[in-house]
Order: C-alpha cells, then sequence, then structure tokens
C-alpha cells in the first residue's frame, strides 16, 4: 500500500512540474532567462545604431516634411537628444564622410562652448548628435559616410525584362506591401516619427524599397537593377568599414545616426558581429 501512495504520490508531482513548465508564467520566467543572457556582453562594444530621416537639405529620393528652422521643431530635437542621454555615449558617429571629421569636430566643439551658436541649415547631426554630445560629455565625433552614385530609376530608363509589372507595382507604392509600418507621418509628432522610422519592419522596408526591390528589373539577360542594388549595398558596407576605422576599446558605448536606410543595413551586420552588440534603441526612445 505504502508503495502504491507512494508512486502515485510521484506521479502527482510530474503532474505538476509537467503543467507549471509548460504554463505561461514558465514560458515568461524562461523568456526573462533568455533575455537576460542578452544583456550586455563585456567582450562586445555596444552600440546604440539609431535611424533618422534628414531633418536638413538631402538629395535623397523620399524626404520627411520637417522645418529644421522651427524653434518648436529644435525644441522636440534636443527633447529626443536628452531621452538618449541616458544610453551615455562616449562617442558619436554622423552621416558625414571622414573627408571633413576636422570640420566636423571644430564645429562640434563650437556648440560645446556655446550650444546657442546659429546654424543656418541644421541637420539631424546639429539637432541630436551635438547636443546628446554636450548633454553626456562626449568628446570625439566622427564621419563614416561614404558617397557613391546609384540609379534608383534604372528600372523605368531601360526595356525592363525581368518584371517590370511587380517592379512598377512596388516602386509606385511600396508601403502598401507593409501594414504594419503604412502610416502617415504627417499626423506624428517628432518622437512618433523616429520611433516609427525605428521599427523593425520599417527598416525591412528600407532594405528592400532601396536596393531588393531593383533585383526586379533588367535586360532579358542582362542584371542591370541587381548592378545598382549592389552599390547600395557597396556603400553601406564601406561605410561599416569606416565604423571599423575608428578607435574603440570594449569600454566605449559608441551612437550612431545616421538616414534610417543606413540604421537597417548596419543592423543587419552587426547582428552577426562578434565585435559589436547593439542595445535596443527602444529602451531609450520612449
Amino acid at each position: 500500500m505504502r508503495r502504491f501512495l507512494n508512486k502515485m504520490l510521484i506521479l502527482v508531482l510530474i503532474g505538476i512540474i509537467s503543467s507549471y513548465s509548460c504554463s505561461p508564467k514558465s514560458e515568461e520566467i524562461k523568456q526573462q532567462l533568455v533575455d537576460s543572457t542578452e544583456k550586455r556582453d563585456s567582450n562586445k562594444i555596444q552600440i546604440l545604431n539609431f535611424g533618422t530621416f534628414h531633418m536638413g537639405f538631402t538629395t535623397d529620393e523620399h524626404t520627411t516634411e520637417f522645418n529644421e528652422n522651427d524653434k518648436k521643431n529644435q525644441e522636440e530635437a534636443h527633447a529626443i537628444a536628452q531621452k538618449l542621454a541616458a544610453f551615455q555615449p562616449t562617442v558619436i558617429l554622423v552621416e558625414s564622410t571622414p573627408f571633413f571629421d576636422s570640420v566636423l569636430q571644430a564645429r562640434y566643439n563650437g556648440y560645446l562652448l556655446d550650444p546657442d551658436m546659429f546654424f543656418k541649415h541644421p541637420t539631424e547631426i546639429e539637432l541630436i548628435a551635438f547636443e546628446l554630445g554636450r548633454l553626456t560629455g562626449v568628446k570625439r565625433i566622427y564621419g563614416i559616410d561614404h558617397k557613391m552614385d546609384y540609379n534608383y530609376n534604372i528600372g523605368f530608363e531601360m526595356t525592363n525584362e525581368v518584371d517590370s509589372i511587380w517592379h512598377n507595382k512596388y516602386y509606385f507604392d511600396p508601403l502598401s506591401f507593409y501594414p504594419e509600418v503604412n502610416q502617415d507621418e504627417n499626423t506624428m509628432n517628432l518622437l512618433e516619427k523616429l520611433q516609427h522610422t525605428n521599427h523593425e519592419k520599417y527598416l525591412d522596408f528600407l532594405v528592400a524599397v532601396n536596393a531588393d526591390m531593383l533585383t526586379h528589373a533588367g535586360s532579358k539577360s542582362g542584371f542591370e537593377g541587381a548592378d545598382e542594388a549592389a552599390k547600395f549595398y557597396q556603400r553601406n558596407l564601406r561605410m561599416y568599414t569606416n565604423l571599423n576605422r575608428i578607435p574603440l576599446t570594449r569600454e566605449d558605448r559608441v551612437f550612431i545616426i545616421m538616414g534610417a536606410s543606413h540604421t537597417a543595413f548596419f543592423r543587419d551586420f552587426m547582428k552577426k558581429s562578434p565585435k559589436y552588440q547593439m542595445v535596443n534603441t527602444f529602451d531609450y526612445l520612449k
């Protein structure tokens, strides 16, 4: 009898443990354990990879309406910098070519001395990066951009014999294929726009619309569209090389601010990197 009761007790305990391991609470605990392993890796350089639209003049194909000289807009940009300051960066990287680093550093040093200094046409560099650096005491700022031409409109400038129907359908209304991020930015304040811009699905969209979509364009036996897309990949890889030129240590915390299409490519590069670890942008952009 005692042996039977012991056996029953064991079976009950097994049932309880099994039901607990499958319970939502247990799954939540498991996820917390997984999340905890994804916290800061002391062997990797921490990166806040921040995407934005260009707040000043840009030659980009797609632009966002924003008056960079409007006082309210400038205040909202500074409020974004205040949020990002919690990351406590030690180095700031911006979408400027390394050739202009001495000019960039001089302008930044001037801003540190006089935060009210006048910029005729401020961009996200002056409005967010400079202010973030001032708030957190960053001394070093570098440009990592690399300019390359590529023909985004090649699918319309040639007889497209790959898939002109799909190419044209996507080209004229690309966001309709991404309902998760197909929103009217004109109804958003700056914080909401930047949250929208840094959404994972929106970053996926930016890779597709700026490069991958061109693989649907080309001559009968040629790869003209794919070759143009490769140029955009190449530009971003060269920008990533410029990041790797910066002297950094594991103690550094690096803030990168660029047009979000570059942010999207850097996200993909750094996800696989044994050198860098991206922090969650939305830990700070909230």
